[in-house]
């Protein structure tokens, strides 16, 4: 598995992470405009992966909850986020 591969693993993770916790999912589909029923399709795409990424670092209570979840250093999500579309951007 390259970079990029983990890194679109881990925003995968994260949505799940985001859909089991009070309130994150409706935030989250009100934020990127989609509907619920659009997620399995905008979840094959990159962008939409690092745009779950970009949602989730908007709060370290979310990135915290979701690394202690998953067992993860507190800096993953930034790191994956680096490696998806406009992750450079995102981070210089």
């Amino acid at each position: 598995m390259n970079v990029q591969e983990s890194a679109e693993t881990l925003a995968l993770e994260a949505l799940a992470w985001l859909a089991g916790q009070d309130g994150l999912l409706p935030a989250f589909l009100a934020a990127s405009g989609l509907e619920a029923g659009q997620i399995a399709s905008a979840a094959a795409q990159p962008e939409f992966l690092a745009g779950v990424l970009d949602f989730l670092l908007q709060d370290d209570a979310w990135v915290m909850g979701f690394c202690e979840a998953r067992g993860l250093p507190y800096t993953a999500p930034a790191q994956a986020r680096a490696a998806l579309p406009g992750g450079a951007i995102a981070w210089d």
